[in-house]
């Protein structure tokens, strides 16, 4: 089978759709890549993809916004060339924007995995895990799947462990990095370490200042070189680190296409960065990271797709913050982790020790790794592996996984998760509360079906149950996932309190494996 895989979105985001690829060409399909014309470079390092297809994206939007005949006129010549060019049996979208769903419904119609339309132009997504990538999204904080394993599920895919591969550079350009390297490498330089100094918001960005004094304590240290790396919009954030270092040091900002930043990387010992796509394209290609999460950022759904690398977000009690929230603590967060923290850190693992288990002041810091499933997981070196969000974290990967899946839950048997007190005891109220409530909607269901005047206490009930969850950080996205259900035509009875009987199964599920410790 030919299949189309859409991923309309940021460059970070398309990369790290290369391992839902590589399952899907291990099944035996042929498969391309519908992307954004300015990430057609970033499609190239997916080496599963037989086709690059760049979307005008741009163009389209625009279009929509002024003569929208024109804009459907531009789509259905996109929709000829790609029928041209590869002409697809399936699509697999990723993205769960309206013109990406219309997009994969005018080519594929009925054949769409992920996020798509029905046949009266209302969302439809494929499966529980496409619908819980988009409810997630809105509060990420709580998510406790790492993207690129909600990308492999959304597609279908993701029955075992992943594995996040890019195309490694060519031999002409990792030998122009090694030039454009040894131009500024002073006498005495052992190593290369990366340093990727912007994001995507100045709230989400190390202070420079902090990546000077990282960058003197691994020259006077180990004599190991900071390589500055970033787009030419981030040269006023090199122009502060040098003018704040003492320390030699390879400036690359805004002198690296994307090739020539691949390549760079691979010549790196090590690379400390703000969660960027930087980060994604290092760990596609196997290079080790200590990557800093601040404000929104968080480790668990955008860390790195690797097992080994080390994650440092704040230990502080509001981070992450939520989104769209301006700080009330002007962004101190930013400033939290320091750079004798991080440099400790950088140094022990040059030194062929690795990440250890110990104290990183200011941080809450994570390795890494893939559970049991083959999910990526994060493992914690300083001790908060027991607090409440983390073990939340863990019980809702597991049970929800099952939930997704649409599996019977396994029994809870001995395993228990164990929140701290106050936390233990609010959501064991939450879940009390829930149970009782869909016990009550069930009961509704059927009087509704019997008398049409009970339908509007059904219809209360439903929503007292949405408002309820969606209230609640621990329950959010399932709430947003229960407001779909009630966007979906049911056909009988028995299929609505089938569903409604599966959102007990799981408010159950979490109960039985609560302990309080």
């Amino acid at each position: 089978m030919k299949i189309l895989l859409h991923n309309l979105t940021r460059f970070g985001d398309l990369l790290q759709s290369q391992p839902a690829l590589a399952e899907l060409a291990g099944q035996g399909h042929r498969v391309a890549v519908a992307c954004l014309e300015n990430f057609a470079g970033a499609a190239a390092l997916l080496p599963e993809a037989e086709a690059i297809l760049p979307l005008p994206g741009s163009r389209f939007l625009a279009g929509l916004g002024g003569d929208w005949r024109q804009a459907l006129a531009a789509l259905d010549g996109y929709v000829r060339r790609v029928n041209a060019e590869f002409a697809p049996d399936a699509a697999v979208n990723l993205t769960p924007a309206l013109a990406a769903r219309l997009l994969a419904r005018r080519l594929c119609g009925e054949a769409v995995r992920g996020f798509s339309l029905d046949s009266h132009g209302f969302r439809h997504e494929s499966s529980l895990w496409a619908a819980f990538l988009e409810a997630s999204s809105a509060d990420r904080a709580l998510s406790p799947f790492n993207v690129v394993d909600l990308f492999r599920k959304a597609a279908g895919v993701g029955r075992g462990p992943g594995r996040f591969a890019l195309r490694r550079p060519a031999a002409p350009a990792l030998e122009a990095a090694d030039t454009a390297l040894a131009a500024q490498t002073p006498e005495g330089a052992t190593r290369y370490v990366g340093f990727q100094l912007g994001a995507s918001a100045e709230a989400r960005q190390w202070p420079p200042d902090f990546f000077a004094r990282l960058g003197e304590g691994l020259w006077e240290g180990s004599r190991a070189l900071p390589v500055l790396l970033g787009g030419p919009g981030e040269k006023a954030l090199a122009a502060a680190y040098r003018q704040t270092c003492r320390a030699p040091s390879v400036d690359l900002v805004g002198a690296t296409d994307l090739p020539a930043l691949a390549a760079t990387l691979c010549r790196l010992k090590l690379l400390v960065t703000n969660d960027t796509g930087t980060l994604h394209l290092a760990a596609g290609l196997d290079v080790p990271s200590i990557s800093i999460f601040l404000a929104t950022a968080q480790p668990f759904d955008t860390g790195p797709y690797r097992e080994g690398c080390l994650c440092l977000e704040p230990d502080m009690p509001c981070h992450p913050c939520p989104f769209g929230v301006p700080c009330p603590h002007g962004n101190a967060c930013r400033r939290a982790i320091g750079p004798d923290t991080v440099l400790a850190a950088a140094t022990a693992f040059l030194s062929g020790e690795g990440f250890r288990p110990g104290a990183y002041p200011g941080a809450r810091a994570w390795l890494s790794g893939f559970d049991a499933a083959g999910f990526m997981d994060m493992a914690s070196l300083s001790g908060h592996g027991d607090t409440a969000r983390a073990v939340w974290l863990r019980l809702s990967r597991r049970v929800l996984r099952q939930f997704l899946d649409e599996e019977a839950f396994a029994p809870a048997g001995e395993e228990r998760h164990a929140l701290p007190g106050p936390d233990h005891d609010a959501l064991a109220r939450l879940l009390a509360q829930s149970s009782d409530l869909l016990r009550l909607l069930a009961g509704q269901a059927g009087l509704a079906a019997r008398n049409p005047a009970m339908t509007g206490r059904f219809l209360a009930t439903w929503e007292r149950i949405r408002g309820l969850w969606t209230a609640s950080p621990r329950l959010g996205a399932v709430g947003r996932l229960w407001q779909r259900e009630a966007q979906r035509a049911e056909p009988d009875l028995p299929a609505l309190t089938g569903r409604i009987d599966r959102y007990a199964a799981l408010i159950q599920a979490f109960s039985d494996r609560l302990a309080r410790a």
